[in-house]
C-alpha cells in the first residue's frame, strides 16, 4: 500500500506541471503534502481534484495556502463524506434543495469547463464564464440548447464571413479579440526535440510532396461517409470480445505465456490470465474496483475481482487488455504477482527520403472562445507564408460546437462558414507549394460525431490537389514517412481514468504509451459520453498495428514532443486557447541527419 507521506516535492511538481501550473511555493507544497496524507491521496489525484475544483469554483487567483484551505473544505471535506475539517470546525450538516444545489453541479457549464481542462489560458476564459453564470436562467420556458441544432436561426450578431480577404487572409468586420491581440511571448520556441540546431527551418516552397493513406500491415483508411445508429448489442460484443482474443494471442506470443487459464476457475496453483481491465461501479477506476473481464471464447465472458496488491508496479485503466500471472485459490478474486500491459506493435520500414520534409502542424479550434475572427488562423497562415513548408496539417475543430460565439451565427451555415474558411485558406497559400492534410474533429459542428468519423466532403475543393481531407483516425505517407494522425483527444481520456502505482514520472509518456501497447487509437472502454463509437467501424479503421514515425495525437493536456517506442510523438498543444493564443508545431524530417526527426513547439 501506498505511503502518503513519503509524497515528495518532485512527485507534487511534476503532476502539476502536466496542468501547466508552477509549484515554486514551498508553502504550498507543504500544505499540499498535508492533505495528501489527511485524506490518503496521491500526487496524481490532487492535482486532478484542485483541478476540476479550480474550474468549477471558479477560482482565478493563483494556487496558494489560502486557496488550498478554501479546497479543503469544500472539496477534499465533503468528498470524505465528513461535515467538518479533520483539525476543526463544528458540525454542521448541508442541505441542498432547488435554490442551492447549483452551487455543486452546473451541468450548463459542463461543455466549457472540459474545454477549459488543464489549458493556459483557463484563468483569462474564468472571467467571461462568471458573467455567463450570472445570466444564465434555465427554465421551463428558456431550455438550455443544443449548439449542434443551433445556427440557422439564432440571435443576430455584427458577423460577416463574407469580409474574409482571400489574398491575406485577414477579417475586416469581425470584432477581434484584445486578450489575444494582448498576449505575450509571440513566435517563442516552448519544447523542443532532436538536432533542431543543425536542421534548416526555412523550407524552400518548391516540392510537390506524395501524400497517400497508408495502407501496410492490416491498416485500412475510411474512404468515405458511412450508415451509423445501426449497431447491434450483439454484434459490439462480439467485436469486444474478438479484440480480447485478439489482443490476448499478442500478449501470449510476445511473453512467451504457454497457457491461458479460465478467468474465474479455482485453481491451486499459479496461472496466467487474459482480459480487458473495467470497473466495478460508476467512479473512477482504483485499485479496489479493479475488475478483469475475459474473452467469450476462453472464459464464456466471465468476470473476476482483480487485486493487485503483490504488484510492484502497473498502470490500468478501464478498457485495457492486459495478462495477469497469479493465484485463484477460491475462483472469487484473483491475486495478481505480475502484470503484462499491452504489446508495442511493429515499427514500419525505415525512412528513406531525398530532400528535407518540412512540415507545421496546428490544432483547433481556430478562433478564441470570445470571438469568430479567427485571428490564430490568420497569424498562422502568415507563417506559412513565410516560413514555405512542404505540408500542413490542421486538425479540428473548425466550427468549435463548444464556442459560444458560434451559437450565435445568422448569416451563414456551420457548412458555408467552414467552406469559406477553407476556400480562404487555400487561396492565400495558392502561390506555395504547400499541401494541406484537413482532419475533422467530434467537435466540429456541422460533421458527424461519430469515431471513426469519416473526412470532410467539400465539392467545391475536389479537384484541387493541394488539399487532402482525412478521416480521424488517419495514417498515412509522406514521401515515404508514416504519420499517423488523431483529432480525439485520447490523451486527457486515458488520463481521467487511468490508475498507477511507482509508474514514473512521465505521465504524458505513459499516456502516449499505452495507444502504442494497445495497438488502438482510442482503447478506453467504455468511451467518454462526448465520444460515440460505432464499433462495427472502429474494429476495421481504429487500429494501430504498426509504429509509425510521427505520430499526431493533439490534446488539451500540456504540449509535447516525446519518443516513444521509436516513435516521434507529437502534441502540438490547441491554435487557441479559451481567450488568448495557443501553440503548433513545426518538423524537419531531414534527409542526412541521424536522428532524422527535429521538432519544435510555437507559441503563435
Amino acid at each position: 500500500m501506498m505511503s502518503y507521506a513519503s509524497i515528495t516535492d518532485e512527485d507534487l511538481t511534476d503532476e502539476f506541471s502536466t496542468f501547466d501550473i508552477n509549484l515554486d511555493n514551498e508553502d504550498v507544497i507543504d500544505k499540499l503534502k498535508e492533505l495528501c496524507v489527511l485524506y490518503r491521496i496521491d500526487a496524481s489525484n490532487i492535482a486532478d481534484e484542485w483541478v476540476a475544483y479550480s474550474h468549477t469554483k471558479k477560482v482565478d487567483t493563483p494556487l496558494n495556502v489560502d486557496t488550498l484551505s478554501n479546497f479543503e473544505k469544500e472539496k477534499l471535506n465533503r468528498k470524505a463524506g465528513k461535515n467538518k475539517t479533520p483539525k476543526h470546525g463544528s458540525t454542521k450538516k448541508v442541505i441542498y434543495n432547488a435554490d442551492t444545489f447549483a452551487d455543486i453541479v452546473d451541468n450548463n457549464l459542463a461543455d466549457d469547463f472540459l474545454e477549459a481542462y488543464s489549458t493556459p489560458g483557463a484563468k483569462e476564459e474564468l472571467e467571461i464564464l462568471k458573467e455567463k453564470i450570472k445570466k444564465r436562467q434555465v427554465t421551463p420556458d428558456n431550455p438550455p440548447t443544443n449548439k449542434r441544432l443551433t445556427g440557422l436561426n439564432g440571435t443576430p450578431v455584427p458577423f460577416s464571413p463574407n469580409s474574409f480577404s482571400p489574398a491575406n487572409f485577414s477579417p475586416t468586420s469581425a470584432t477581434p479579440s484584445k486578450k489575444y491581440n494582448a498576449r505575450p511571448g509571440k513566435g517563442e520556441i516552448v519544447c523542443s526535440h532532436g538536432p533542431t540546431e543543425k536542421v534548416n527551418w526555412q523550407g524552400q516552397g518548391q516540392r510537390s510532396s506524395c501524400i497517400e493513406p497508408y495502407t501496410g500491415d492490416g491498416i485500412q483508411s475510411l474512404e468515405s461517409k458511412y450508415k451509423y445508429m445501426f449497431q447491434k448489442v450483439t454484434d459490439k460484443a462480439h467485436v469486444l470480445s474478438d479484440m480480447i482474443d485478439e489482443m490476448g494471442a499478442k500478449l501470449q506470443k510476445h511473453h512467451s505465456i504457454e497457457e491461458v487459464a479460465h478467468i474465474s476457475l479455482p485453481v491451486q496453483e499459479p496461472v496466467t490470465i487474459i482480459g480487458r481491465v473495467c470497473c466495478d461501479g460508476n467512479g473512477k477506476l482504483n485499485a479496489k474496483s479493479l475488475i478483469l473481464e475475459g474473452s467469450r471464447e476462453t472464459s464464456n465472458g466471465k468476470t473476476v475481482p482483480l487485486d493487485v496488491t503483490g504488484v510492484p508496479q502497473y498502470s490500468l485503466f478501464p478498457g485495457q487488455i492486459i495478462a495477469a500471472e497469479g493465484l485463484n485459490s477460491t475462483g472469487s478474486k484473483f491475486m495478481a504477482s505480475k502484470i503484462y500491459e499491452g504489446v508495442p506493435p511493429t515499427p514500419a520500414a525505415p525512412m528513406s527520403i531525398e530532400d528535407d520534409l518540412h512540415m507545421v502542424i496546428a490544432a483547433g479550434p481556430f478562433t478564441t472562445s470570445d470571438s469568430t475572427a479567427y485571428e490564430p488562423l490568420v497569424d498562422l497562415v502568415k507563417s506559412l507564408q513565410r516560413d514555405k513548408p512542404d505540408v500542413c496539417i490542421l486538425i479540428g475543430p473548425f466550427v468549435d460546437i463548444k464556442n459560444p460565439e458560434v451559437d450565435k451565427l445568422t448569416e451563414m451555415t456551420y457548412e458555408e462558414l467552414f467552406l469559406k474558411n477553407i476556400t480562404s485558406l487555400v487561396d492565400a497559400i495558392e502561390r506555395l507549394h504547400t499541401q494541406l492534410i484537413i482532419v475533422p474533429s467530434q467537435r466540429d459542428a456541422h460533421h458527424e460525431s461519430v469515431y471513426p468519423q469519416p473526412s470532410f466532403v467539400v465539392p467545391e475543393l475536389a479537384k484541387n490537389k493541394k488539399i487532402h481531407f482525412m478521416p480521424d483516425p488517419s495514417m498515412l505517407t509522406i514521401d515515404g514517412v508514416v504519420v499517423g494522425v488523431m483529432a480525439t483527444d485520447t490523451l486527457f481520456d486515458l488520463g481521467k481514468e487511468e490508475t498507477s502505482s511507482n509508474a514514473g514520472s512521465d505521465r504524458l509518456g505513459r499516456l502516449v504509451s499505452h495507444i502504442m501497447t494497445q495497438q488502438n487509437c482510442y482503447p478506453l472502454y467504455p468511451p467518454m459520453e462526448e465520444v460515440n463509437i460505432d464499433y462495427d467501424h472502429f474494429e476495421v479503421y481504429a487500429g494501430l498495428s504498426v509504429v509509425p514515425h510521427i505520430l499526431i495525437t493533439p490534446s488539451d493536456l500540456k504540449y509535447f514532443i516525446k519518443d516513444i517506442h521509436g516513435c516521434c510523438c507529437v502534441n502540438p498543444g490547441r491554435l487557441a486557447k479559451g481567450l488568448v493564443g495557443g501553440t503548433y508545431s513545426r518538423l524537419v524530417v531531414s534527409s542526412s541527419l541521424q536522428p532524422q526527426i527535429a521538432a519544435k513547439v510555437v507559441k503563435i
